[in-house]
């Protein structure tokens, strides 16, 4: 799918909070009748954070274009304010103070390099995601997180070989494959506000 248009990226968010606060009040999704667009296969997450203090407090998604947009979304939707294991569920009385953020993903692609001490230059932080994998052990991070907590390149590598359950270090062993992606991000300003594009040079 062709990236989307600030409209799209607009109605997606929505979708995704009407999503999370159906969900959360009634434990059911509601129906929607997406886009045409949206039923080609894409990569999505969904992030909740809190407002204003901006903290995680739910993230989940597809990495890979494995299904329709509109159904990794809904699904990734349910998910960020149910299943996240590093969370409780959200409560209906946290809605009013959460904002929704959707990044939709490009097709993962293998980072291949002579020297893997040269990593580090091969990536961009603030456009390029992470996904490390190694045996049946798998993390991702998205574009965003580097630049939200300050990393350099090579921090970012660590980081997300520490999300996979690896060593800091694991980027450095052959037998751990790492594969970038970049990401458009849209968010609401607060809860229920106006959605708009993030970094826009980032990405």
């Amino acid at each position: 799918m062709e990236e989307l248009t600030d409209k799209e990226g607009e109605e997606a968010v929505k979708i995704a909070r009407e999503v999370v606060d159906s969900f959360v009040k009634s434990g059911s999704v509601p129906g929607i009748k997406p886009p045409l667009r949206f039923k080609e296969k894409q990569g999505v997450f969904v992030t909740l954070n809190t407002y204003p203090g901006h903290e995680l407090r739910g993230c989940i998604g597809y990495p890979e274009p494995v299904m329709p947009f509109i159904e990794a979304l809904k699904d990734a939707a349910v998910s960020a304010c149910s299943r996240d294991p590093r969370f409780n569920p959200v409560a209906a009385n946290e809605l009013d103070k959460l904002v929704v953020e959707i990044t939709i993903l490009s097709p993962p692609k293998k980072l291949a390099v002579k020297a893997r001490k040269d990593l580090p230059k091969k990536i961009k932080v603030g456009r390029d995601g992470l996904i490390m994998r190694r045996g049946g052990a798998s993390g991702l991070l998205l574009p965003q997180a580097p630049i939200e907590w300050g990393w350099d390149e090579e921090e970012f590598l660590c980081q997300t070989c520490s999300k996979a359950g690896l060593a800091l270090t694991a980027w450095l062993d052959e037998g751990t494959d790492i594969l970038t992606f970049q990401g458009q991000v849209f968010a609401e300003e607060k809860p229920r506000g106006d959605v708009v594009r993030k970094g826009k040079k980032e990405c």
